[in-house]
């Protein structure tokens, strides 16, 4: 059976992460060297109250603070068929902050969600209309700038032509696909069962960049995600978009929060490397890799886009980037293309911010989402945090 992956931090960097400590409670953290050390505070009490302020990577760095224990052994007990709930385990990094993602934004995924809608949900129609239109479009658009003259021109050559669709506007228009992933809290981190709905016959992982955003729109880091997609529900319909995206562990963040400092910034990330394993009990294996460099629209952009003076966000966001990963490998059966089994592991690796690793189960047997915005209001209220 395939393990998870453990959330080893690169050696230089500052990360944030947050733990759930028995008997006290979720606690934010900093990695050094190999090892958290608590540094919740009556300054900083959560995740978003550090990235709130002026120089968030240096809070983190200076701050003092009690040792929980080795990182990698923390993550272990992450695994959530086998924590012992007597000691302490990662949650996702982020806590009161909006989770929101962008659909789109890669010219690969752009094609297949085209596809998607054409083949109204059914994976076995998908091979005829990928051979029929993928490459047709894909030539026309991979290196069209979104709301450009030519991307207009593109767009009423492809109307034309019957080819256009609803995901063609958002990735070469003007307005960027932006969308609220899950509640704030309901993220799971490394470790975590990650779920996909029942009903669902063709899914897939969706390995993302996901920024940290401060309530003014600043970017003071980022890190690695998991958007879950259910590609028979939204190719029935957009309007699915919210049964197919938010369901019960449907969204998994972290190990960590990356944090910008003087050595680490916009530019480092807009250059990323992700690579997604996946690994099936019954011995299937897919692998790929996907490069920031490729997104249609700068990170600012997204940023932009997202909080402006026509949206606020008071506790800050993080925001899923979107991804080029569409996977077409057979798994089951020649034509059928790729979906998850129950029990795969996913595993989203960047040199850059570690590893995020979860293993695949119905959203019913995950760990059912219960401690919400108020639970941790109360929780840090009773001690003395508030």
């Amino acid at each position: 059976m395939p393990r998870l992956k453990g959330p080893s931090a690169p050696n230089d960097g500052v990360f944030l992460a947050r733990c759930f400590r028995p008997g006290i409670g979720p606690s934010v953290a900093a990695v050094r060297d190999g090892e958290l050390v608590d540094i919740t505070s009556r300054q900083a009490p959560t995740a978003r109250d550090i990235c709130e302020l002026a120089d968030p990577a240096g809070f983190v760095e200076q701050a003092t603070g009690e040792r929980i224990g080795n990182a990698k052994s923390i993550a272990f007990n992450s695994n959530e068929s086998l924590r012992k709930d007597s000691r302490p385990w990662l949650l996702a990094p982020c806590d009161l902050q909006v989770i929101k993602a962008c659909g789109v934004t890669f010219a690969g995924s752009m094609i297949e969600r085209v596809i998607e809608e054409r083949a109204d949900g059914h994976p076995d129609r998908a091979e005829e209309i990928r051979s029929r239109i993928g490459r047709r479009i894909g030539a026309k658009l991979y290196d069209i700038e979104p709301g450009s003259e030519k991307a207009a021109a593109a767009k009423e050559a492809l109307i034309d032509e019957g080819l256009w669709s609803q995901y063609l506007e958002v990735g070469i228009g003007p307005d960027a696909e932006i969308f609220t992933k899950s509640p704030v809290l309901s993220a799971v981190g490394t470790g975590f069962r990650i779920g996909i709905h029942p009903g669902s016959i063709w899914n897939n992982p969706e390995p993302e960049l996901v920024l940290v955003c401060n309530s003014k729109g600043g970017i003071v880091g980022a890190t690695l995600g998991n958007d879950v997609n259910l590609r028979d529900f939204e190719g029935r319909s957009a309007l699915l978009l919210g049964k197919s995206k938010d369901n019960n562990a449907s969204c998994s963040i972290g190990p960590y929060i990356r944090l910008f400092d003087r050595e680490f910034g916009i530019s480092d990330i807009a250059r990323t490397k992700i690579d997604l394993l996946v690994e099936g009990e019954d011995g299937f294996i897919l692998e790929s890799t996907s490069e920031m460099e490729s997104i249609s629209r700068p990170l600012p952009e997204l940023a932009l886009q997202t909080l402006n003076e026509n949206h606020a966000y008071p506790d800050g966001y993080l925001l899923f980037c979107g991804t080029p990963f569409s996977p077409t490998k057979d798994r089951d059966a020649p034509g059928s293309g790729f979906t998850h089994h129950l029990r795969d592991i996913v595993t989203i690796r960047s040199p850059e911010f570690g590893a995020l690793s979860n293993e695949v189960a119905h959203c019913a047997e995950c760990e059912r989402w219960h401690f919400s915005a108020s639970h941790l209001m109360r929780n840090l209220a009773v001690r003395g945090l508030l």
